[in-house]
């Protein structure tokens, strides 16, 4: 036997296992201090330049005709207008009906038109959802101004981020800088991703810090580990200094823990973003609980489930529930500051006059009208306004009214609500319904000669619709359907994998989508939309990542095995770029022929 051949030394658990080699599998304290050796710097220059260059691209097709449709497109009328008021007076007003003289015209012309400035009544709006989505919309108001590019900036800039943030999950995840771009070009290429990052809505920045937090959590317990890993005993003595982990193993070298701080505040942020990220920080919170578990009981303790919860979910509770609850409240500084101005407009509205009698009213009159219950206010409305510390309590438990308030709205006031765009969430994962949100219809050719009675159609000189025919222009929010339908296939291999082959990282996958979808519908008796599902996008994409890597296979040698696997995900991924291409037109408000229109709505319910 050479040297070469020799054996490692069989180590305190290494005797547990052994590779189809015959060689004991590493204990989890060297599995872990593998980790601390680092990387060679071409490595991290690799690591970070590919994800850097993916982002850009990325960046650069969401900034594409930004500005267009020069409209409000959708809820962009409540959340760039709330958005901009926040800029300019520090809590969301309600806006004026007309600002030019010209009654014929509603006040979103008017805002195009150029009139942006003295717009608001004065009086406080019933904002229903936080505050952080708007207020980035308002940053990049502040820097390119009131106008569709102003309000649409932040959002492509969060979206072309979440896409780098994506590439790094995946490499942390998966080890390979390969796999990590192929998970940031899968995002970059859905639709409902790109559309999203293209308007001023909330639930792209949601899913971002959903993303982020979700990433903070996977990267504390790397670091969670490494730390174990550093005090636990590897050989038969006690060199270094170390001791063998008995008992309960280390606790008080554990007990801070930056990534779940950091994490916090992205749950946080994504809380004051949609109140629906509160599932996926709960669910999470409890996985960070198992994970410890698993790695102390990795590491030789006994009973450590029981015991992590005490020593790793106590601390791990202040450092993201209590951490996010902070932010939260922070997010609302703007609120807080001018709670009088609520508690003297808002503090007896009609979501919290619900009664629960006949709210399923014809109108919002009528309904107002049913179930007016004049003695239901905020408490601190008719209080005296106090000082210091107490004025303080006193916004604090207005803003906990008004939270009463908005939580009525979402529960009871849409119950009898119709849209033409809602859709069922059971469905979401299939694109069951998805959303146009801007349309110009019946557009003719510059040259075709009109009857007097269509002489106000649109023109446009590009089209060249047959004699009887007209061209259409769109941006419909709707998923690339090669991602989300051969993500439901990568989901269902996830569960296999996560339970068949315990793989922590595929319940990533299992655990995130179903946070983030399922409970929707505990309120699918409202209007819910097919958007929403965005937060449910990136764990769609850690699930056909992961899939991809395990269809390749971790060897680097040829192999039929690696062959077949490499053919069919790059078929895969062109595949999700010719879709994403044939779909372009109707993501970014193209001029398409009615037929050519038709072509891409497959299915009659997409119309």
């Amino acid at each position: 036997m050479t040297a070469t051949d020799e054996k490692p030394p069989v180590t305190r658990w290494s005797g547990l296992s052994r590779t189809a080699d015959g060689r004991p599998v590493p204990s989890a304290a060297e599995r872990a201090r593998g980790n601390l050796a680092g990387l060679r710097l071409s490595d991290r220059l690799v690591g970070w330049a590919a994800p850097i260059a993916v982002t850009l691209l990325a960046f650069g097709l969401r900034l594409y005709h930004l500005g267009t449709p020069k409209r409000f497109a959708f809820d962009e009328t409540y959340y760039a207008k709330d958005a901009w008021s926040l800029l300019n007076n520090g809590y969301a007003q309600t806006y004026l009906t007309d600002v030019d003289g010209d009654t014929e015209n509603k006040i979103d012309d008017d805002i195009l038109a150029g009139h942006v400035h003295d717009v608001w009544t004065g009086d406080p709006s019933m904002a229903v959802h936080p505050e952080v989505g708007k207020w980035l919309i308002a940053l990049g108001e502040k820097a390119f101004g009131m106008d569709p590019s102003g309000w649409r900036v932040a959002s492509a800039v969060i979206g072309a981020l979440m896409v780098l943030v994506m590439c790094r999950l995946l490499r942390r995840m998966t080890g390979s800088t390969v796999l990590g771009c192929i998970g940031g070009l899968l995002l970059m290429f859905d639709g409902l991703h790109f559309v999203l990052s293209r308007l001023a809505l909330l639930d792209i920045f949601v899913a971002f810090f959903i993303l982020c937090a979700v990433h903070c959590l996977i990267a504390d317990r790397d670091h969670f580990r490494r730390r174990l890993g550093r005090r636990v005993l590897t050989g038969s003595t006690t060199e270094g200094g170390e001791e063998p982990m008995v008992g309960w193993g280390p606790v008080a070298s554990v007990l801070f823990r930056p990534w779940l701080v950091a994490g916090g505040i992205c749950f946080g942020l994504a809380v004051g973003t949609k109140w629906s990220a509160v599932y996926p920080l709960a669910v999470f919170g409890l996985v960070v609980w198992i994970w410890s578990a698993g790695a102390r009981r990795s590491f030789g303790v006994r009973w450590p489930v029981v015991k992590s919860a005490l020593v790793d979910g106590v601390p791990a509770f202040f450092q993201i529930v209590i951490v996010g609850i902070l932010v939260y409240i922070a997010t609302w500084g703007g609120w807080l500051a001018n709670a009088g101005e609520y508690e003297e407009h808002l503090s007896s509205t009609q979501y919290r006059q619900y009664t629960g009698e006949g709210h399923c009213a014809e109108d919002e009159d009528s309904y107002i009208a049913t179930n007016l219950d004049e003695n239901k206010k905020w408490a601190t409305a008719d209080e005296k306004d106090a000082s210091g510390i107490g004025e303080a309590w006193q916004s604090l438990r207005s803003l906990w009214y008004y939270h009463q308030d908005v939580y009525t709205f979402h529960t009871h006031f849409l119950d009898c609500s119709e849209h033409t765009y809602e859709s069922k969430p059971s469905s979401w994962l299939l694109i069951n319904r998805p959303v146009g949100v801007a349309v110009t219809n019946d557009i003719q050719p510059a040259d075709r000669e009109l009857p007097p009675d269509q002489q106000d159609l649109p023109r446009d000189e590009d089209c060249d619709a047959p004699e009887g025919s007209d061209c259409i222009r769109q941006v419909l929010l709707i998923g690339t359907p090669m991602i989300w339908w051969g993500g439901c296939i990568a989901l269902l291999f996830s569960v296999v994998m996560w339970i068949g082959a315990r793989d922590w990282r595929y319940g990533v996958a299992v655990v995130g989508t179903l946070s983030t979808w399922l409970p929707w519908m505990l309120y699918d008796d409202r209007p819910i939309f097919y958007f929403y599902a965005i937060a449910i996008l990136p764990f769609i994409v850690i699930a056909l990542t992961l899939s991809i890597g395990t269809l390749i296979g971790p060897s680097r040698l040829p192999s039929s095995r690696r062959t077949i696997g490499v053919v069919i995900s790059g078929a895969f991924v062109v595949l999700v770029l010719v879709n994403y291409a044939w779909f372009w037109p109707i993501w970014t408000n193209g001029l398409l022929t009615s037929s050519e229109w038709l072509d891409r709505i497959w299915f009659s319910r997409w119309v």
